[in-house]
């Protein structure tokens, strides 16, 4: 199983950006998909899950209203859609694949068992 996170770059704070990550080696449709973050110094933090078979969604309280996940069953591609960003929103966002998740499970790293790259978001006040 592969993850090819992309998207990631420099944006003003309240600017947008949307992520991108590729996956192969899995039949993606029977999957959770989700976005961590960390920023230097701090633990990874879950930002938002989507389960792939019915496109059930999860937020972070911090991202909620702002990031919108989404998925392209052709593509294998889960999206993160950024908008309003703030400058506590940089980080290296990694995606990550797992079996299935339901409430409070998706926000768990461990329930996750493919990761890819990190994709660094940096964002300027």
């Amino acid at each position: 199983v592969q993850l090819q996170a992309s998207g990631g770059g420099l944006v003003q704070a309240g600017g947008s950006l949307r992520l991108s990550c590729a996956g192969s080696g899995r039949t993606f449709s029977r999957y959770a998909m989700g976005w961590f973050r960390q920023a230097p110094g701090k633990e990874r933090e879950f930002v938002a899950a989507i389960n792939w078979s019915d496109g059930s969604t999860y937020y972070a309280d911090s991202v909620r209203g702002r990031f919108t996940i989404s998925r392209d069953g052709a593509k294998s591609t889960v999206y993160l859609q950024m908008n309003s960003l703030k400058p506590e929103d940089m980080a290296i966002y990694y995606c990550a694949s797992a079996p299935w998740c339901s409430g409070s499970g998706c926000y768990l790293t461990r329930t996750y068992d493919y990761w890819g790259q990190g994709t660094q978001v940096t964002v300027s006040s």
